[in-house]
């Protein structure tokens, strides 16, 4: 499914990841042993105060957020980012129609990043983390 909709004319590259921390950012983690997958399991306020308060915990629940969206399935780090920053979180990404999450990215960003090609490809991913969601829970 993924190669399909890496294929799609018109989509934005979902499954692409591009950086989403500062080369500062980066640099305080590593020098906290902290690798970017691991977010995804810390605390925010311990996160920050671990890192003698460089980042705040606003920023760090951004890392986490960013990090926990990013491991859906078929979705990178880039549109996680983008998702973050228009204020949406992991639930959001698993239970709003894809095209709320469309609209309210392009809303945030002030010009269309996600058309309805995008819309749809999003749509079948989430199809895809729902089934995955309700297999772990059986």
């Amino acid at each position: 499914m993924t190669a399909l909709l890496k294929s799609l004319p018109g989509t934005f590259p979902l499954h692409e990841d591009k950086p989403f921390t500062s080369e500062s950012e980066w640099v305080i983690l590593k020098l906290l042993c902290r690798p970017l997958d691991s977010l995804a399991e810390a605390d925010a306020d311990e996160l920050a105060l671990s890192s003698g308060n460089q980042f705040t915990p606003d920023r760090c629940r951004e890392l986490i957020a960013i990090v926990r969206i990013s491991r859906f399935s078929g979705l990178g780090s880039w549109m996680a980012r983008l998702m973050v920053e228009a204020g949406l979180g992991e639930q959001d990404a698993l239970n709003l129609p894809a095209e709320e999450l469309c609209e309210r990215i392009n809303t945030h960003m002030g010009y269309t990043i996600c058309n309805a090609a995008t819309s749809r490809a999003l749509a079948g991913l989430q199809a895809g983390w729902r089934s995955e969601s309700t297999q772990e829970d059986q």
